[in-house]
């Protein structure tokens, strides 16, 4: 056989269709995962991190930290113990070893009121494997570990322009209005749905905000 009719081959068909699949599974597997978390998810409430919550809202993208991001307010949890850890720096303080991928398990408060912020769900344990008998009003929620602080795919989110506006306009006006008054836990708290698996995606914002010198509960969807 010559050179000339080796190279004149044609190539397989599957080595243009085999990557083109696996290219478009990649493509397909993220909406379709979060269309499966909001369809299937059970809604569960977060308490937004003890800082100035109206810097929160600025520039294209916008970052929130919740209480259960700080690995100082988990210590005393039933499963703390059991999970890997490290002494940064030498410090005698110890946090969960970066990189760690655990649950924390978050439990439905007894209660809710109509007239006021969502009540938020309370932490009661972490597992370093996924739990698979929980009661029915509490859920695993999927983190991982970072110095110092959990991340759980819920710290930074995108807005509209327009709509980032007009929660920074009523935030702003709450504040002015509460100058006197120190407001804690923060006005804000976070609306996710997190499914069977300990998945969580944002669904949207509940705030106290001031309207026409009146203040108001407001929620603002992503």
């Amino acid at each position: 056989m010559s050179i000339n009719s080796e190279y004149s081959r044609p190539i397989p068909s599957w080595r243009f269709w085999v990557p083109l699949l696996f290219q478009t599974a990649l493509i397909i597997t993220v909406p379709t995962q979060a269309i499966y978390t909001t369809v299937t998810g059970k809604t569960v409430i977060l308490q937004t991190a003890p800082v100035d919550p109206y810097e929160l809202l600025r520039g294209y993208s916008q970052t929130l930290r919740y209480d259960i991001s700080n690995q100082d307010n988990l210590r005393n949890l039933p499963g703390w113990q059991k999970l890997p850890k490290e002494q940064p720096n030498g410090n005698k303080v110890t946090f969960i070893k970066p990189g760690t991928r655990f649950y924390v398990i978050l439990e439905a408060p007894d209660s809710s009121n109509s007239t006021q912020l969502p009540i938020p769900w309370k932490p009661v344990g972490l597992s370093a494997k996924f739990p698979s008998r929980l009661p029915a009003n509490q859920i695993p929620l999927k983190g991982v570990a970072n110095y110092g602080s959990i991340e759980y795919g819920l710290e930074t989110y995108y807005m509209p322009e327009d709509q980032r506006e007009q929660i920074n306009e009523e935030l702003n006006s709450a504040r002015q209005e509460n100058s006197n008054r120190p407001i804690s836990p923060p006005p804000i708290v976070m609306e996710i749905k997190v499914d069977a698996q300990g998945n969580a995606l944002p669904i949207g914002i509940w705030a106290l905000v001031s309207k026409d010198s009146q203040q108001q509960i407001r929620k603002y969807r992503f």
